[in-house]
């Protein structure tokens, strides 16, 4: 006899109960991030010369290296806030954001079908990305295990945050002297090899301009590429744009990259932006996927019980908006790119074999300092430009085995701190050469 008067039960009919598995137990454990731990080597620098300047490329945060976003642009945005008051906002953001952004700052025409019903608010890219992750795998093929497919050298979480959710992650083929750039045959490939191993590609990433190496690809091929996959076999395609204000060519159009798909296939199109690169923003923490109906619905239903984004964050974008973004964004994008156009010309100048795009990067070729020490990879590398110069960049073996023979050179600078790293950058291969 039950001692309860109400007997337990479970929330979910048996139809609809998650199947006992034990691969969690049976998982890889996912390491830290390792690009937190770049600037440590900085430290023991500082501790044998306290008189000489050490230099930081390897940021990806202009807020720290750059002004970030304008003071009467947080001004602004707590006086919304006050304003708005402490209560909850829903589960997308406000009303306001979403209009903004549909009307100020995508400029979404009619004639693609989407508005600002097709626009969550997330609390940063990376939240914004996970949300993506879990719609691809629920609402494409049905299946966790399934496979997110991203570059050859992709940014660093892309390797960890899909597999946290429950998505497998292969990078897929590329040719280093390409930039390791998708191309419909190798897209191919990996698909196949996908196949062959009993899985489904539950979401395509196209990242332009790229991180880390800085290549873009035009638009034309965006799409070229995205109709490919959905026409192959992948359930969603994500554009990652986060960094395409910060380009000399300004930002992505996305009327008609929605125009590049079919009505259906516009469904199954996913655009992640957000603040952190153009503004600097990376502490204020606001992100937006833009997408279709289905995909918005399942994210605002999941977000009601987990992370619900903060109105400051979205305050912040409105009070830009306000101002104008492009004005808002010159003190991180003006800086930058004078850091690109002479950073460009001097790595040619120095015979280097480098990518360097648009967005925060460079991606430098250090393998032939590598072979002259024996070293295997660009991790001890970047200890001793760390440790031994004051230089710290990011190991490209940190983002993938394929990128093991390069470093990330962050110029996300003033152009004077951009000049003076390069230039030690050259002093320290030199001296180990």
């Amino acid at each position: 006899m039950s001692s309860s008067s109400v007997q337990p039960q479970f929330v979910v009919p048996p139809e609809a109960r998650i199947p006992v598995s034990d691969h969690l137990g049976r998982m890889q454990p996912i390491p830290p991030s390792r690009m937190f731990l770049v600037k440590q080597g900085l430290r023991a620098f500082r501790e044998r010369h306290p008189d000489r300047p050490t230099y930081d490329a390897s940021q990806g945060d202009g807020g720290a290296s750059l002004p970030g976003v304008p003071a009467e642009v947080l001004e602004r945005a707590a006086a919304l806030q006050a304003a708005k008051g402490t209560g909850y906002t829903m589960p997308y953001g406000t009303p306001e954001f979403r209009q903004a952004l549909a009307e100020a700052y995508w400029r979404l025409d009619p004639d693609t079908g989407w508005g600002p019903e097709n626009i969550v608010a997330t609390v940063g890219g990376r939240d914004g990305l996970v949300k993506a992750y879990q719609a691809a795998l629920a609402l494409g093929h049905g299946r966790a295990g399934d496979v997110v497919v991203t570059s050859a050298v992709p940014w660093i979480s892309y390797n960890w945050g899909p597999y946290g959710v429950g998505a497998n992650v292969v990078r897929a083929a590329g040719d280093p002297a390409q930039a390791w750039a998708y191309t419909p045959e190798g897209l191919a490939e990996t698909f196949a090899f996908i196949e062959q191993h009993g899985r489904k590609v539950a979401m395509l990433v196209i990242t332009s301009p790229d991180n880390p190496t800085g290549r873009v690809m035009p638009l034309a091929e965006q799409i070229r590429l995205g109709r490919w996959a959905l026409e192959h076999g992948a359930a969603f395609v994500l554009y990652d744009w986060i960094y395409h204000h910060v380009s000399d060519h300004g930002p992505s159009d996305i009327n008609a990259l929605l125009r590049g798909f079919d009505p259906e296939q516009r469904e199954r199109v996913m655009v992640l932006d957000g603040a952190t690169k153009a503004l600097g923003a990376s502490n204020i923490r606001i992100g937006w996927l833009t997408a279709g109906a289905e995909v918005i619905r399942f994210v605002t239903a999941r977000a009601s019980h987990a992370v619900i984004p903060p109105f400051y964050a979205q305050a912040v974008l409105l009070a830009a908006l306000e101002v104008g973004y492009t004005q808002a964004a010159r003190p991180i994008v003006e800086p930058t790119a004078q850091s690109r156009a002479w950073l460009r010309n001097f790595l040619s100048q120095q015979g280097w074999h480098f990518i360097l795009g648009q967005g925060y990067y460079a991606f430098i070729d250090v393998g032939p300092w590598l072979d002259a020490r024996g070293w295997a990879d660009s991790e001890p590398l970047g200890q001793y430009l760390a440790e031994e110069h004051g230089l710290a960049v990011v190991p490209g073996v940190f983002f993938s085995p394929a990128g093991g023979r390069w470093i990330r050179f962050s110029y996300a600078l003033p152009p004077e701190r951009t000049q003076a790293a390069a230039q030690r950058l050259v002093e320290a291969l030199a001296a180990l050469a």
